[in-house]
């Protein structure tokens, strides 16, 4: 074999992980990875602007209205006024997020923060440095894109 098809079977694999930990956590959750990560971010305080959640993921605030929309339908968060700022709304974590939170399958991209950890300070820039190569050499070092292990549309 090749290190042509070596690379792109290593590709493949990690588009697989990711794809199978997605419906692993639909199952177990009924969230896909997006939603779950959002849900963690409001988790960490309990309560948090749309707007923090936008810029800890790296993505639009319409994105994050549509991702939290979904989840006060399954009841997972709530948006309530601040007392501070009328003008202000916070999505605060209700009991079932906490539930789903302490009860979800380990997230992938926690399996990926602990092992990267674990790698020399070289190791990880010669990592990064690869993954972004990678990226441009698939024209997409310009594409939007969060810290969230995911296969599907961010806007879903």
């Amino acid at each position: 074999m090749d290190r042509i098809d070596i690379s792109l079977i290593a590709l493949r694999r990690i588009l697989r992980a990711t794809e199978l930990y997605g419906r692993e956590l639909a199952t177990a959750a009924g969230l896909t990875p997006v939603q779950f990560r959002v849900l963690q971010i409001v988790a960490e305080t309990g309560s948090t602007t749309p707007t923090t959640i936008a810029n800890r993921m790296g993505v639009s605030l319409a994105t994050i209205t549509s991702l939290v929309d979904k989840l006060v339908s399954k009841g997972m968060v709530t948006r309530e006024r601040s007392e501070t700022d009328r003008r202000q709304t916070n999505v605060v974590l209700s009991p079932l997020g906490r539930d789903t939170i302490d009860n979800a399958p380990d997230p992938l991209q926690q399996r990926y923060v602990r092992e990267f950890g674990k790698l020399e300070d070289w190791e990880q820039a010669q990592l990064i440095s690869s993954l972004e190569r990678v990226a441009a050499m698939l024209d997409a070092e310009s594409l939007d894109a969060s810290p969230v292990l995911d296969v599907g549309d961010i806007r879903k």
